[in-house]
């Protein structure tokens, strides 16, 4: 396999070990949200299952995406499968609007008009609530710590989806506690309302992430700068380059430039030269592709002469 791919391949069981985790505990976590929502009539606690719900499904597509962008490049993928967790990404988002959108609709219909409230039985849905906040902080928290290391896409949206599950519980916990104490029912399609708006808001972020990835945003401005500051080191084994052009798909990186060396130089020493540099970037930015394309310097150029390259007495013997 490229060796750009070790790291995301030595942690590809990990990914995909708590990309089941938050099948699991999301499809726990939907049976009882509905559950104890229909038979309280909270609008809150449903629109909490549908947020689940939703979870669930972009836990089910972060788990098939991370195994396709795993995949080393074929003959049809010749840059590998990285996109694959950008669409993921983008189909998710697209389903959390849809579920905010109901919610919100859901929510002014209630406010509107006047559906039933149990009362009675309104504790158990403030235990479901707080068992939910405690299991998707687990669940978050250890989804998060996996994504950052193999630098998913997929992951983290997952992991991020259940971080506003955890907010969000934790607003209709105390809801559920106010409704309780003062016996009016209209904190419950508040605190849906409440929900959708924060879901929503976590549907631009993650739209606006993955469609960068797709539109081939370049690497961040440090890395950039990383990557100069190493071929600066070697200086005094080229004259120049430029058109230094990056990528980001899915976890992958992509750089390309050209690199000016001295016109008598011999190929291998120029093949070798570069393969030492590739090999010192790679060291330093990981899951990285990189290629080289190497120009000869003019005649009589005064860069070479100012460096002295051109007439070593090693070079063109």
């Amino acid at each position: 396999m490229p060796e750009k791919n070790n790291k995301y391949f030595a942690a590809h069981k990990e990914i995909t070990s708590v990309a089941r985790l938050s099948i699991y505990s999301n499809s726990l976590l939907l049976v009882m949200k509905l559950a104890v929502g229909f038979f309280i009539g909270s609008i809150s606690i449903l629109s909490e299952a549908l947020h689940s719900g939703i979870d669930l499904l972009a836990a089910i597509i972060a788990n098939y995406s991370v195994k396709k962008a795993g995949q080393p490049a074929d003959d049809e993928h010749r840059f590998g499968h990285g996109k694959f967790e950008n669409v993921s990404g983008t189909v998710e988002a697209i389903l959390i609007f849809v579920a905010a959108i109901i919610i919100l609709y859901k929510s002014s219909e209630k406010i509107l008009g006047n559906g039933e409230f149990e009362f009675e039985f309104i504790g158990i849905g403030i235990v479901v609530m707080g068992i939910s906040a405690i299991v998707n902080f687990y669940v978050s928290a250890r989804i998060m710590k996996v994504a950052k290391k193999a630098e998913s896409i997929a992951l983290e949206a997952d992991a991020y989806h259940l971080t506003t599950d955890v907010y969000t519980s934790i607003g209709v916990f105390i809801g559920l506690i106010l409704i309780q104490i003062t016996k009016n029912p209209v904190f419950d399609p508040l605190l849906a309302i409440i929900v959708a708006l924060i879901i929503l808001k976590a549907s631009y972020d993650l739209t606006k992430r993955s469609v960068s990835g797709i539109m081939d945003v370049k690497l961040s401005d440090s890395e950039e700068e990383c990557i100069k500051s190493i071929i600066h080191q070697h200086y005094s084994q080229y004259a120049e380059y430029h058109n230094l052009r990056s990528r980001m798909s899915g976890a992958e990186r992509f750089v390309d430039l050209h690199l000016v060396v001295p016109k008598t130089q011999l190929v291998i020493d120029a093949h070798d030269f570069c393969d030492h540099l590739e090999k010192d970037i790679k060291e330093k930015i990981p899951n990285l592709s990189i290629l080289i394309h190497i120009e000869p310097c003019e005649t009589d150029c005064e860069i070479c002469k100012k460096l002295q390259v051109c007439t070593k007495p090693d070079i063109g013997q």
